[in-house]
């Protein structure tokens, strides 16, 4: 299908104009800005990245299921795009000949109730937004989700979604009361309607293989007066590996108001190259309370109260999204470009058997050796360990010491640079084997790695491709997926590179133990 006939036939469509629907040739200076707007990793900002034949920017509820109806009309594929955040690039690419981009950048309303401690949030609303409007009304609430004050709410809330308050709280989605999403069929469903499996599914299992979220209504939670943070850094020289060790052991017990997250890093010091260990922390309480913690369970570290800076809440999103407090006002957050975009590619891994001091060291020389990749560690623990894991699809608790982030980011568009970083993540990730959780080994679906398995084609029989790397996202959460996507989507329209598959193409037992 070529562009041109995909867009006549999307306007030709009840409910959609050219002021929703973008073409790239019948006005492509818009249809460009749309769709460089939301891209945030540049790898997927270049002329040989597969384009969408057409981009349509709902406004209303309505306009969302034309679009969808429409899609499925033509039989073209539709991606779904909230703040684009996806590290694959997949809300806004393709492998498919032929694919439209529905961008939900204007359902981003956000509706906060602090009589009931309640909020209705657009998919296309920021995080950063969102907590800005917690803090306009209150002081004393706040929302357990992520760090960067760009993400979009959508994409982070339906595949699960954390922040610095995971040990007293958990997952942004185990706060999450309500949402509203177009189905297949076109229909608008609230929890009630939709019934208790699809929304289960929603809160963790990605939202776009089931529908179009349109909105999340959640639980605020409270947050103290006074918040501690503070960051410390240690080399090589100064320790690091035993006390990355010691902080293996001290985390999961820990008073559950402190997280105390550590990034792994190659540095050069005096015109060396060795490894660092940085220690960032978020504490719901005072220096005074936060010192005391750390002397008797953590003193190794000889964290002192000059090191601490006490921030209200909203303070510590700003100190976390690395804005300097002294000169970043809480209105940046309101700015939905706030974020500095690059060239970057994640990976995860979960750590469920402490690692060594010989295996930490050898560890920070790999990352030396190598010399891109750096690791953030999340520790678990606290509320993490007290929910189910099939409570929701998201099957990470008990048992995970800490939850390990891939992280490799450069600025040059050299593609012989893009080849050696990208296979610097996946040398480091063979690396890990030995060190990381197995059979099978765990993933985190926001850290989107494609590495780990994709659906080729249109999907049509997807199983056998699926499991591969759906046990590694929702370990035994995976089969319960598949049935409630085979009976709410049973052909396969909602489809990404990994999204769940129906069970239509199921391949026996036999070889599915096999494909293990």
């Amino acid at each position: 299908m070529d562009p041109d006939s995909v867009y006549q036939s999307f306007l030709e469509c009840p409910n959609l104009s050219s002021d929703v629907v973008y073409s790239s040739t019948a006005n492509a200076s818009d249809y460009t800005t749309v769709l460089r707007a939301y891209i945030k990793n540049n790898r997927f900002n270049t002329t040989s990245t597969p384009k969408p034949a057409v981009i349509i920017t709902p406004v209303t509820e309505s306009h969302v299921q034309a679009a969808v109806l429409c899609a499925k009309k033509i039989g073209v594929q539709i991606k779904i795009r909230s703040g684009g955040h996806d590290y694959e690039g997949t809300s806004y690419v393709s492998t498919e000949s032929s694919f439209v981009i529905l961008d939900m950048f204007n359902f981003r309303s956000i509706d906060v109730d602090i009589g009931t401690e309640t909020a209705v949030v657009g998919a296309g609303a920021q995080l950063g937004e969102f907590y800005y409007r917690i803090y306009e009304k209150s002081k004393v609430h706040g929302f357990p989700a992520g760090v960067c004050q760009t993400v979009g709410v959508g994409g982070h809330l339906s595949g699960g979604g954390y922040g610095t308050m995971l040990r007293k709280y958990g997952l942004a989605v185990d706060h999450v009361t309500d949402a509203r999403i177009v189905d297949v069929n076109g229909r608008v469903l609230d929890r009630k309607s939709m019934g208790e499996d699809l929304f289960w599914a929603i809160r963790g299992g990605g939202g776009a293989s089931f529908g179009v979220i349109l909105s999340y209504t959640v639980k605020l939670v409270s947050v103290p007066e006074v918040n501690t943070v503070f960051r410390i850094m240690k080399t090589q020289a100064e320790n690091a590996s035993a006390l990355v060790y010691k902080w293996q052991q001290i985390m999961p017990d820990i008073d559950e108001d402190l997280f105390l997250r550590v990034l792994l890093q190659p540095v050069t010091v005096n015109r060396s190259r060795t490894g660092r260990a940085s220690f960032i922390a978020h504490f719901l309480g005072d220096s005074d309370r936060l010192v005391a913690l750390m002397d008797k369970n953590f003193p190794e570290l000889g964290l002192r109260k000059e090191d601490c800076i006490e921030v209200n809440w909203i303070e510590s999103v700003l100190y976390w999204a690395n804005f300097d407090l002294n000169t970043t006002s809480p209105e940046i957050l309101l700015d939905r470009h706030s974020d500095n975009v690059n060239f970057g590619k994640r990976k995860s891994d979960y750590v469920q058997t402490a690692i060594p001091v010989s295996g930490i060291t050898a560890i920070f020389n790999k990352l030396v050796e190598l010399g891109r990749v750096g690791f953030v560690f999340n520790p678990y623990g606290g509320k993490m360990y007290e929910i189910a894991a099939d409570a929701t699809p998201f099957p990470h608790r008990a048992g995970n010491l800490y939850k390990i982030q891939y992280s490799v980011n450069w600025n040059d568009p050299d593609l012989v640079l893009e080849a050696n970083y990208l296979n610097q993540s996946r040398v480091m990730y063979d690396f890990m084997t030995p060190f990381v959780s197995k059979n099978p080994r765990g993933a985190f679906l926001n850290y989107r790695d494609l590495d780990i398995g994709v659906v080729t084609g249109d999907g049509k029989n997807s199983y056998s491709e699926g499991v591969v790397y759906g046990e590694k996202y929702f370990m035994g959460n995976f089969d319960r997926l598949v049935k409630i996507k085979t009976a709410v989507d049973p052909d396969n329209f909602f489809r990404n590179e990994q999204s769940i598959p129906t069970l239509a193409g199921k391949t026996s037992g036999k070889s599915r133990k096999m494909m293990k």
